[in-house]
């Protein structure tokens, strides 16, 4: 081995430890916070280790854990639904059809959700207010659609422009209909895509903060990110302990679904770079 070779492995050794180390550092940081008695136990050196904190998160009736959880999984798997079908059904129309504009819309499309949030935030507010939306989960489904549809549409849409087209024809010369062709031939070949597009719009709905806080009043419709950021007011002081509990138990179903689908993901956001 050369001494070239073996300061370049050292390096890519140390660089992947300090990546490793930036990434992971928080996390644990977060776990240990929130399995000891007391945030300052550094100070004092004295620390006890259990799990009273996460116990305090999920039976106190005062914190609402439960049901910021449960609106923000119906929020978020809402979203990303309908985010998934309409983003498809437009890819496809997008990278199939012919007709005028067709190669305008998904700019338009992408232009729209360059605007920042809190620049909308505000006329959404007074707009939900006038029809009785406000504290809703439609407060938050609505916006969340119209925020994520960009970055679901052009994911499948550089996915469908690798699948050939030639399979749709064949498919309507045998008398099959453009939606047959769609559920049939397009969407189970462009499923790794579309899985992937509803994976990420998922996690975003799901740690959005800004329309979560303006758009919503009590847990009754708020949401997980928010309800967390509510601790410190519930208890007069910032309760370091529950907190880390609660965004650990937050943190939970993501890193469960993205170890587990983890290779879809993949697969659709690499897939319109590696094909054709």
């Amino acid at each position: 081995m050369t001494k070239e070779t073996m300061i370049k492995k050292c390096l890519i050794f140390s660089m992947s430890l300090l990546l490793l180390a930036f990434t992971l550092g928080p996390f644990i940081w977060m776990l240990w916070i929130s399995l000891a008695d007391r945030a300052d136990f550094l100070v004092t050196g004295k620390v006890e280790y259990s799990f009273n904190n996460y116990f305090q998160v999920l039976t106190s009736p005062s914190l609402h854990f439960l049901d910021y959880l449960q609106n923000s999984l119906i929020i978020s798997v809402t979203t990303a639904f309908v985010v998934t079908v309409f983003s498809s059904m437009a890819a496809y129309a997008v990278s199939r059809m012919r007709f005028p504009g067709r190669s305008v819309i998904p700019l338009l499309i992408l232009a729209m959700s360059m605007f920042p949030q809190i620049s909308i935030v505000g006329y959404l507010f007074e707009m939900f207010a006038q029809v009785g939306l406000i504290n809703h989960h439609l407060a938050l489904i609505l916006p969340y659609i119209a925020w994520t549809i960009p970055i679901a549409l052009w994911i499948n849409l550089s996915y469908f422009t690798q699948i050939p087209i030639a399979l749709d024809r064949a498919a309507l010369v045998d008398g099959a209909g453009r939606m047959k062709v769609l559920y049939r031939i397009i969407f189970p070949l462009a499923l790794p895509g579309i899985f992937s597009s509803a994976l990420l719009v998922f996690i975003a709905c799901f740690n959005e903060f800004l329309f979560a806080i303006m758009l919503t009043i009590d847990y009754t419709a708020q949401t997980l990110p928010v309800g967390i950021a509510l601790f410190q007011g519930l208890h007069g002081e910032i309760p370091w302990g529950n907190l880390m509990a609660a965004s650990a138990l937050a943190s939970v179903p993501l890193v469960i679904m993205t170890l587990i689908f983890q290779r879809y993901i993949v697969q659709g956001l690499m897939g319109g770079a590696v094909k054709g």
